[in-house]
């Protein structure tokens, strides 16, 4: 908080007006119409001319969970929970509205169900909850940020809270690239094991367990669970352990679906806590119970040789996630920058493998700005043994390869906020990242470059030599499937070095081909676009569309393609060597790909239609009054790349001052926010808070199609005696 609040002060809690019982308290995200209260139904209900709130600032405790809310200044948070009464008592209309995933889970191919050699990244990043606890997003010099998610398949977010629910950031980061993800249900130590006989004893008490965490999944919408128990079974628990299992799995298939519940190789059939590093007759009813087993990590190779002969794994050789530490703790094949090794061995007897700790990267290096270098170098070690997954998107594709963090915030090549940010909601589709070398000396890598950037926190470079004996090299950049109109806008927007001649070059399929599932060998066309006018029709309406811009180097280049029938299959970026026949270094920045239906250019937008203000904070430091507020409006969140939200003051406390301009506050990513600390006249006063939805493709919409809700507010003053 900016200054202090006397001692009194923050005891008594924070300057808060009274919440009314009509705007109810079951205000889940995505999931509105399910859950919302009547209150706030009628709030977003409401005529135009209707929509005014008023506050009197009041002296009162906050009544906001802390466990949602930072207390300091009400930004939400994410949080596990920590013993089993917490969880008995879940109640959906008491979660956290900030932790729902709002970005559905993205189709992908080949599905999961028919990928034989899965991937599995297990998140325990120093006991977790860092700066991705802020939904929101938080100011952080030098995050923890993963973006290959092209090479995995599951996303698991573990901690030591007995059940870990994944931030909503990483979710929706996930699921962009048609990736699951699993919370986790740890039990540990003596406290674990009591807790394990209380919950384990009855049907009735493990199916309570189950239900309770089949609703937390449904409602936060991630997509299942690891269940971890480490600790000793009585002989009763060990028995209704697989039942457990067995109906915690149904249920989550029931309700979620393409949801997995995963066993760790922990505790054995007779209840004790022995692990086995592999699959067999000691821990097979557990497996069997459930969606696959994740293994600890002191394997050897022959135990991959007995598992791949052991009766229980033929046919579900794809169900078997083969533990690797990345901290290579004890005796382990590989880890660290050996991790490899690993691999190789696992892929070798076909199994699928969980990479536990991945974020060792991070934490080994000293100086944290050297990190994206080092990730790119674990990844590119294990990338021989990891396979390509393509997520199948529908038109518009749009990526600006932001990767959720940067040293500023950039919108259309103009910083729009200066300071180090993260913020995994801002992550869009990512490339590949590699290393390839050419014929002759020529070479080629992608990596994400944060020094400059088009939209969001960074662009991708393509650097590389073109060799002498070659005029053009193609960096396939993105491996998709996106069925394609039959009229296509295309535009690259990049920043080339000196000697070259940058292009796209589109590589398509029959459509009819790509829906053969199992299908891995699709015959592909190339087609690189030509660039069009700048007094074409359709860059005409482009330019229209996008409104007032200044490229500042940036070089804007749009294209139309006539097809029929076809699928985009792969993106790759052409660069050619513009004369002469040497060796060419270069390095081209690439600040966004766009493809769009072209007739969606002349597609009109769609307007806010309303904006509700609700648990209303009021704050008071260093001479400052400050106000901190969830907003919440109705626009199709699949229409938008983010949301803008502004204030500004209309009168106030001083009549004679005119109405101040609108001041940006944020953006969401979602149509829900939460405005923290902002510094506003004293009372009386009268303010505006305004949403501005950015559609996918970056187009203006009207300021008349924007969210409005004013707000006035007054303080209550009390004699003191």
């Amino acid at each position: 908080m900016d200054g202090a609040l006397t001692t009194e002060h923050k005891e008594d809690g924070s300057l808060r007006r009274r919440k009314t019982e009509e705007e109810g308290e079951d205000q889940i995200g995505s999931k509105l119409s399910k859950t919302e209260s009547s209150g706030l139904e009628s709030c977003l209900d409401e005529p135009v001319e209707l929509r005014s709130v008023h506050e009197v600032i009041k002296y009162g405790a906050s009544s906001l969970p802390a466990k949602h809310y930072d207390p300091d200044t009400t930004e939400p948070i994410s949080s596990g929970l920590q013993s089993l009464e917490e969880l008995l008592s879940w109640k959906r209309s008491e979660a956290n509205p900030f932790n729902v995933a709002t970005v559905p889970l993205a189709n992908r191919e080949p599905s999961l169900a028919s990928t034989p050699h899965r991937t599995l990244v297990s998140h325990d990043m120093m006991g977790g909850y860092l700066d991705d606890r802020f939904l929101q997003g938080a100011e952080s010099d030098a995050p923890y940020v993963f973006y290959h998610w092209q090479y995995i398949d599951v996303f698991n977010y573990f901690s030591h809270n007995m059940v870990t629910i994944p931030p909503a950031v990483w979710t929706n980061a996930a699921h962009r690239h048609g990736v699951i993800v699993l919370g986790t249900f740890i039990t540990e130590w003596t406290d674990g094991g009591k807790m394990c006989e209380v919950f384990l004893k009855e049907e009735e008490s493990y199916r309570a367990v189950a239900d309770r965490l089949v609703q937390i999944a449904h409602c936060y919408g991630f997509d299942g669970w690891l269940i971890n128990i480490e600790n000793p079974l009585g002989e009763t628990a060990v028995k209704n352990t697989p039942l457990f299992l067995h109906y915690l799995t149904d249920q989550m298939h029931e309700r979620v679906p393409g949801s997995m519940v995963l066993w760790y190789d922990s505790v054995l059939e007779n209840g004790e806590l022995k692990w086995q590093n592999e699959l067999n007759p000691s821990n097979r009813v557990f497996f069997s119970a459930c969606d696959g087993i994740f293994t600890n990590y002191n394997w050897t190779e022959q135990s991959l040789e007995r598992m791949k002969a052991y009766s229980a794994a033929q046919g579900r050789l794809a169900d078997v996630f083969v533990g690797v530490d990345v901290f290579a703790r004890g005796e382990v094949v590989g880890g660290k920058l050996e991790t490899n090794k690993a691999l190789e061995m696992i892929r070798k007897h076909d199994f699928s493998t969980a990479i536990f700790a991945p974020g060792w990267v991070y934490e080994s290096i000293p100086d944290k700005t050297d990190f994206r270098k080092e990730q790119d170098k674990f990844w590119s070690l294990l990338s021989d043994f990891l396979y390509v997954h393509r997520p199948s998107l529908p038109l518009p594709f749009v990526s600006s390869f932001c990767q959720g963090a940067g040293t500023s915030l950039y919108w259309r090549g103009q910083r729009e906020v200066d300071g180090s940010w993260f913020n995994l909601d801002a992550q869009e589709l990512q490339p590949l990242y590699y290393k390839e070398t050419l014929e002759g000396e020529g070479w080629l890598r992608t990596q994400g470059c944060p020094e400059d950037a088009w939209s969001g926190g960074s662009s991708l470079l393509v650097e590389g030599v073109i060799p002498s004996i070659l005029s053009k090299v193609c960096a396939r950049i993105f491996s998709l499937q996106v069925p394609l109109s039959s009229r296509v806008f295309v535009s690259l927007i990049y920043k080339p070095s000196p000697g070259v001649i940058v292009s796209l070059e589109l590589k398509t399929a029959d459509a009819t081909l790509c829906t053969h599932r199992g299908v891995l060998d699709i015959p592909t066309s190339s087609v690189e676009p030509a660039a069009l006018t700048e007094d074409h029709q359709l860059v005409r309406q482009f330019s229209q569309s996008c409104g007032q811009w200044n490229p500042d180097g940036w070089t804007v280049r749009c294209s139309q393609l006539d097809l029929q029938g076809c699928t985009l299959r792969d993106v790759c970026v052409s660069v050619q060597r513009d004369g002469g026949d040497k060796d060419t270094p270069f390095k081209c920045r690439v600040g966004e790909i766009m493809i769009l239906d072209a007739e969606s250019l002349s597609v009109p937008p769609l307007p806010v239609q309303s904006v509700c203000v609700y648990d209303v904070v009021w704050l008071r430091g260093a001479n400052k009054l400050n106000l901190n507020a969830t907003l919440r409006w109705r626009y199709p969140a699949q229409l938008v790349r983010h949301f803008l939200v502004y204030w500004r003051r209309l009168r106030g406390p001083d009549p004679r001052i005119p109405s101040g301009k609108l001041a940006l506050i944020g953006r969401a990513y979602c149509p829900l926010f939460r405005v923290t600390e902002l510094a506003v006249p004293e009372p009386p006063g009268l303010l505006e808070l305004v949403v501005e939805p950015v559609s996918r493709e970056g187009f203006r919409v009207p300021e008349s199609h924007w969210g409005r809700r004013s707000l006035s507010y007054t303080e209550e003053r009390t004699d003191q005696s």
